[in-house]
């Protein structure tokens, strides 16, 4: 009998109890806005940042709407305007060129390396054409934060990190976020912490933490962040930094909290089921599974493969072969952009010149989804359907 999988990929985790209780408490007050607490309280929104900020081992840590409005806010607090190029990676997700058009920045594409990361030798051979790199550890994968970082020091180059898919994630003992000068985080649904919507934002710059609260919307309660610079940061800041609120409310910070705290157990339960998902796969004709540099401690809320070579009627026929047994994969190589699979070429507002190696690799990346509602028995399922039908197809192409 075919094997068949009736799970939803898009289906998370309920909300643990003390979210929802920390929420209703919150309901019940009334006292959603970040700044408006009763007399003696912190807030749920200060307290997150003060929580998250201790638990990557940042000096200073702002809660905001989203991981898109982080990204926006870091390329702003650096001082990024209108016709700044910005260096970026060509595989990431649209929030990310989208961030740095938002401020009239102009996104310059970096390739992507087979495993999956920005292609160094590209960077170092655009590193003279811009001051700042908004680096994407796009789904999941980290480079070689060492090379990386050598080259952007030489170079004079300021790091954003995008941590979406890295929350949790490290290279060596440094978390992710913590390399460049400010980390962005994403609290969006099927990130590793949900609030729906929602980011968050460190650094160890005052000057630059500063900017980024006034740009959030703190108007002059600035002092009421736990997770920020003193007071005398913001002295000429206050009155040069525009308002483009953003912030974080306490409904939202209060679900966060309970979720951060537990976030070392959920990314082993992730791993788990990452594992058996690439165990299922290896060794699969004609599959390549991404490999991973052993300095990196990953969390594998989403996996990639890459059908390397395959034309685009057999990739096309493979994804829908898994998806009749239920297996929903996403796949980077289709002409136009479908759901989050848009590519660099997809991005008309920031054109780029093309990048053959790199267009390649993305035509092969298929992309899917780890929710924690999935067993490590579903993994082990879903891998095996994965295997077959890849299997069939690459045989029908090598016959």
């Amino acid at each position: 009998m075919t094997e068949v999988f009736s799970g939803s990929f898009t289906q998370q985790e309920p909300i643990p109890e003390a979210g929802i209780e920390a929420a209703m408490r919150i309901l019940q007050s009334g006292r959603l806005h970040r700044y408006n607490v009763a007399e003696g309280e912190d807030g749920e929104t200060a307290l997150l940042e003060q929580e998250f900020a201790a638990s990557v081992g940042s000096k200073y840590c702002l809660a905001v709407a989203s991981g898109g409005y982080a990204m926006a806010t870091a390329l702003r607090a650096l001082g990024v305007k209108a016709g700044d190029k910005v260096l970026t990676n060509a595989f990431t997700l649209a929030p990310v060129p989208g961030a740095i058009a938002s401020v009239g920045g102009v996104p310059l594409f970096v390739g992507v390396s087979r495993d999956l990361t920005i292609d160094l030798d590209d960077l170092q051979a655009k590193a003279d054409q811009a001051d700042v790199l908004m680096l994407s550890h796009m789904r999941g994968h980290m480079c070689d934060m060492d090379h990386l970082m050598e080259i952007c020091d030489a170079a004079g180059i300021k790091v954003i990190e995008d941590c979406a898919h890295t929350m949790g994630a490290k290279w060596g003992d440094t978390y992710s976020g913590r390399h460049g000068v400010m980390g962005c985080y994403s609290c969006q649904t099927y990130k590793h912490i949900n609030s729906g919507e929602g980011g968050l934002l460190v650094s160890d710059d005052d000057e630059l933490m500063a900017r980024a609260i006034m740009l959030s919307g703190s108007y002059m309660l600035f002092e009421r962040h736990l997770a920020g610079p003193p007071k005398d940061a913001f002295a000429q800041i206050k009155y040069e930094t525009p308002n483009v609120s953003g912030r974080m409310d306490h409904l939202r910070a209060a679900i966060l909290r309970p979720q951060l705290a537990d976030l070392e157990t959920q990314v082993e339960r992730w791993n788990e089921r990452y594992v058996a998902v690439e165990r299922g796969l290896a060794d699969t004709p004609g599959l390549t599974v991404v490999q991973r540099h052993e300095k990196e401690t990953y969390v594998g809320s989403s996996i990639q493969f890459l059908l390397e070579g395959w034309c685009d009627s057999a990739v096309s026929e493979a994804i829908a072969r898994c998806a009749a047994r239920g297996v929903e994969l996403k796949w980077f190589g289709a002409a136009e952009p479908v759901a989050f699979t848009s590519r660099y070429d997809s991005w008309r507002y920031a054109p780029s010149e093309a990048m053959p190696v790199t267009d390649d690799i993305l035509r092969g990346i298929v992309d899917m989804r780890i929710p924690l509602t999935f067993s490590v028995e579903d993994c082990a399922l879903i891998a095996r359907i994965i295997r077959a039908e890849v299997s069939a197809v690459y045989q029908s192409l090598d016959g």
